[in-house]
């Protein structure tokens, strides 16, 4: 019996010791783990940071990513490393609400950041900053084969008999749906310059000209990889994703339609994950570095429009601005367009099914 009762009280001595040290350690670690993180990436040598971004921006980060790595060894003497991840827009959103950390993310349009923001991973008030939220800027236009052998010069022309068109599928990417709002909204300018702005003209606009696409990719860039393989003689896409093109030597010809749609491409803080990972400080900076003169730059060098006017400014030569250039606002903005194009009984969803 005695013996027994010296085990207990070795037994509950180790146990009161086991709690103690317990308390102390939790009590230096102050009980919040993203502070703790938070402190640790601050005080570290080296921070990694996770970027979700879009495929067609991956060109243009190659060069951008380095860049800032300097601007923050300089500014901070920490290292940043990056882990990169690029998917269509839609999907790389899904990715991330899907349990994919992205500290930060570049995406195709704005609708793609709301998701997130529905989803609780980034802050409603992520346009409260320059150029709301905004990192650059495009427009929808027509690749074709050099010398343009079947004489596109407008939306119209895609739905000629024996045109092949290509561009994306608009669940899994953005650039398709832009590139659908640039024919539906080129519908609607046209029925316009009839008489009235008619929505019933512009789905029979968007109906002709989808009844010549070849395919539905799940990216821009799958569309652009495909007609680049020799799938189609016109492919509906960026302005930007050309030019980079044939900065490379591609040899196509950009046909810019009288009506397009203006391309507003975003980026943001994913603010739950980075608190999570403690990078929240080098996270805001990269956002911020995105509208940076250097970086605005590259961005103009692969094809983009500039939101820096300066960087704009000087690249102007290079943009051409159509006399019929529109932006979301002319279709409602994107909560009617997703109502009104892409909800089930959406007019896109229509035209697929053929009703």
């Amino acid at each position: 019996m005695k013996q027994s009762r010296g085990r207990f009280n070795l037994y509950m001595a180790s146990m009161v010791s086991f709690l103690l040290l317990l308390s102390v350690i939790l009590s230096g670690c102050g009980g919040d783990p993203a502070k703790q993180a938070s402190a640790a990436a601050a005080s570290g040598k080296e921070v990694t940071l996770v970027i979700g971004a879009y495929s067609i921006a991956k060109d243009a980060l190659a060069d951008i990513l380095p860049k800032f790595q300097q601007e923050w060894k300089a500014k901070t003497g920490q290292t940043v490393k990056f882990q990169e991840s690029y998917e269509a827009s839609g999907t790389q959103a899904r990715a991330i609400i899907g349990g994919f950390e992205a500290d930060v993310t570049l995406l195709a349009m704005e609708g793609d950041v709301d998701k997130l923001v529905k989803a609780g991973l980034v802050s409603k008030k992520w346009r409260e900053t320059p150029d709301q939220g905004m990192v650059t800027r495009s427009i929808v236009v027509l690749g074709t084969r050099e010398g343009n052998p079947l004489g596109i010069h407008d939306f119209e022309d895609l739905a000629k008999p024996g045109v092949k068109v290509l561009y994306p599928n608009p669940q899994t990417s953005g650039g398709a749906q832009w590139d659908i709002n640039a024919i539906y909204g080129a519908g609607l300018k046209l029925s316009e310059k009839q008489g009235t702005k008619d929505p019933a003209y512009a789905k029979t606009f968007l109906e002709k000209v989808h009844r010549n696409v070849e395919s539905l990719d799940k990216s821009g860039r799958a569309s652009m990889a495909a007609f680049e393989y020799g799938v189609g003689d016109v492919v509906v896409t960026y302005e930007n994703e050309l030019l980079a093109r044939i900065r490379q030597g591609k040899k196509y010809d950009v046909i810019t339609p009288e009506y397009t749609i203006k391309i507003e491409n975003p980026a943001a803080v994913v603010d739950k994950y980075a608190d999570q990972h403690g990078t929240r400080k080098v996270a805001e900076a990269f956002v911020n570095y995105l509208r940076s003169k250097e970086a605005q730059s590259v961005f103009a060098d692969y094809g983009f429009r500039p939101v820096n006017e300066e960087i704009l400014k000087a690249n102007e030569g290079r943009f051409q601005v159509p006399a019929g250039l529109f932006d979301i606002s002319y279709l409602g903005g994107w909560d009617q367009v997703r109502q009104t194009l892409y909800s089930k009984k959406g007019i896109w969803y229509q035209v697929l099914a053929g009703l």
